[in-house]
């Protein structure tokens, strides 16, 4: 069975830094994308960065030049380094997994259950 875990989330000030990690296990066959989403209260859920397993990374364009996604795949892990934290940026953190299922092209995605973020003074 397939865990996505994610760590790192807490109360920080505005203008501060937080290192969120998200650890999948559970499987042996291998794993492309994985990457952040947040969704705080009220919102809809929006994509935050993703990477492939090639180190190519995408970010939603409110995140670019503060956030830093980063990956280890002997680890199965991924980090999202966050820098110059603004209020806004206050969401539950959910980060992903695209497993590949069996011997096939084909990937499922498994999701963590999130990591909360608040950035207050």
């Amino acid at each position: 069975q397939v865990q996505v875990v994610e760590s790192g989330g807490g109360l920080v000030q505005p203008g501060g830094s937080l290192r969120l990690s998200c650890a999948a296990s559970g499987t042996s066959n291998s794993i492309s994308a994985m990457g952040w989403y947040r969704q705080a209260p009220g919102k809809q859920r929006e994509l935050v960065a993703t990477i492939t397993s090639g180190g190519m990374t995408n970010y939603a364009d409110s995140m670019k030049g503060r956030f830093t996604i980063s990956r280890d795949n002997a680890k199965n892990t991924v980090y999202l380094q966050m820098n110059i934290l603004k209020p806004e940026d206050t969401a539950d953190y959910l980060c992903y997994a695209d497993v590949q299922v069996g011997a096939s092209p084909l990937r499922r995605r498994f999701w963590g259950q999130g990591t909360q973020v608040t950035v207050s003074s």
